[in-house]
């Protein structure tokens, strides 16, 4: 049974090395969440590493452009691993071979420094999907021509950002994930590169035993902390490590909210997802 925690201190003497999840947590994509800063710093002045964890479809150096914006204190985090990472050394393994960019032009420093062929959809050979071209007006379906096209072409596809929805303010704009996941509903082949699948969270441990001296961390004294039952909860017990849901962030109002939220609505969902948080925690706070 999940329970409902008001400080994350308590918690803290238990692990070494947090691996923090970014939008939903630290910010909402429009200001920083500073008792969530507070904490990270906090736990980090107490000896713990702080590798911040995110599916942003950006290299970490982008990521933290981002996060300096948003009033983020880089004193809040030792390290950031992104998905775009991930996709980066895909796309570094794959060099020589024509893509197809998927999303934004802001995701386009995600091939800064690669030399990356880039070639229309009918010549390509194969996607690297980091969102949609508009996420303020377009949704998955507008993407059913384009996606059958590709699956036609039998397309192997690059998921830079595992997230179906994030929060934009007040507002859930749709992400990668939602367009891969509907594209491997066709029956075409994806690779995930974020949460929660493995490579993002091996690279993460990996540089956090670099921060630390070189020791791997135990993962019993590494805890997760996210906002998405999907990637955060699902990928920490699937790597096996403890999580804390955070209630505040994309499923709030599934719950009753985040200042009340219903644990019984929130047991039932862990219990489908098959998993099993170390608390809860309306907001993350010290």
């Amino acid at each position: 049974m999940a329970h409902v925690i008001e400080r994350f201190a308590p918690l803290a003497r238990d692990y070494d090395v947090l691996l923090c999840d970014v939008w939903g947590v630290l910010h909402n994509g429009v200001a920083a969440f500073a008792p969530a800063c507070e904490t990270l710093a906090r736990f980090r002045a107490r000896g713990g590493t702080a590798v911040l964890i995110t599916n942003a479809p950006r290299p970490g150096a982008a990521v933290q452009t981002i996060l300096d914006r948003l009033g983020v204190p880089r004193g809040a985090y030792d390290a950031i691993v992104s998905a775009g990472d991930v996709a980066r050394g895909v796309v570094e393994r794959r060099r020589g071979d024509r893509l197809f960019h998927l999303g934004p032009p802001r995701d386009l420093p995600i091939f800064t420094g690669l030399d990356a062929a880039f070639a229309p959809i009918e010549t390509a050979d194969y996607v690297v999907c980091s969102g949609l071209f508009d996420d303020t007006r377009e949704t998955p379906e507008s993407y059913r021509g384009l996606l059958t096209a590709m699956r036609a072409r039998s397309l192997f596809m690059v998921c830079a950002n595992p997230d179906i929805v994030v929060e934009r303010g007040e507002s859930l704009v749709y992400c990668a994930g939602a367009l891969a996941d509907a594209y491997a509903a066709l029956g075409g082949e994806v690779l995930y590169c974020g949460k929660p699948h493995a490579p993002i969270y091996e690279a993460a441990l990996a540089r956090a035993a670099a921060l630390r001296g070189g020791d791997a961390p135990p993962r019993k004294r590494v805890l997760a902390v996210g906002d998405s039952v999907r990637t955060d909860l699902i990928g920490a017990a699937s790597f096996g490590l403890d999580s804390v849901f955070v209630i505040s962030g994309i499923h709030a109002e599934e719950f009753g909210g985040g200042e009340a939220p219903d644990l019984g609505s929130l047991n039932a969902v862990f219990a489908a997802a098959g998993v099993a948080p170390k608390a809860v925690a309306r907001r993350l706070a010290w």
